[in-house]
């Protein structure tokens, strides 16, 4: 997996000269998308970071919609990976409730904190490619992040706090909650919160997403 990180792009430059292009490229370009979101993966301006010419480029990515669609999906890989540290960094708490729950608020905290903090790489990872019919797009269950909710909700399960006939298609309102404040804080009418403001609206949501899983009905 590749971690999106200006020494990661340096090494991905230097490697080429042992005959790693492509992933040279693919950092260079993970470094656009980083400062100016998926519209800044452009082939020949990743190519001429890296150092070589366009041709040279096209030898391994068919264009510009084979590179973005590879630095979307290395951007899902980094987001999934902050948000496996998250969960690792969780206090051990015996009580599979609260354990449960301290891990689930963990990761949507986490999911936030990475759009906050890399909304040009966020952006990018959940961005769709106009030219391709939606049948044909890969699917909402690869995405490594959802497939964390899943297994955390799962928990939620397992410790007797979330009724089992609540959890099918429960992904989708966490998400949903969790990704529609980051998009409504990095484009929407929330971008002007002050740092207080944001903290207060992150913890709303959180909560609200914990009460709906496991309050009674």
């Amino acid at each position: 997996m590749l971690f999106l990180s200006t020494s990661g792009i340096m090494e991905g430059v230097k490697s080429y000269h042992h005959g790693d292009l492509r992933n040279a490229l693919t950092e260079a370009a993970a470094d656009l998308a980083r400062s100016g979101g998926p519209e800044a993966v452009v082939l020949r301006e990743a190519a001429r970071r890296v150092g070589v010419t366009p041709t040279a480029a096209y030898r391994h990515f068919d264009g510009q919609r084979d590179l973005l669609g590879t630095v979307k999906w290395q951007a899902q890989a980094v987001l999934a990976s902050t948000i496996e540290r998250a969960l690792n960094d969780c206090a051990d708490e015996p009580d599979p409730g609260r354990r449960a729950i301290a891990r689930l608020r963990a990761s949507g905290r986490a999911y936030l904190e990475f759009a906050f903090t890399e909304p040009g790489l966020f952006n990018t990872a959940f961005c769709r490619d106009r030219d391709v019919p939606p049948e044909e797009a890969p699917g909402y269950s690869e995405a490594g992040a959802f497939i964390l909710l899943g297994a955390l909700l799962d928990e939620l399960v397992a410790s007797g706090l979330m009724p089992a006939d609540r959890r099918p298609m429960a992904e989708f309102g966490a998400w949903s909650a969790v990704h529609g404040l980051a998009v409504l804080v990095l484009d929407g009418p929330l971008s002007g919160l002050t740092g207080s403001e944001r903290e207060a609206a992150v913890e709303t949501v959180l909560d609200g997403v914990v009460r709906a899983l496991v309050s009674p009905a």
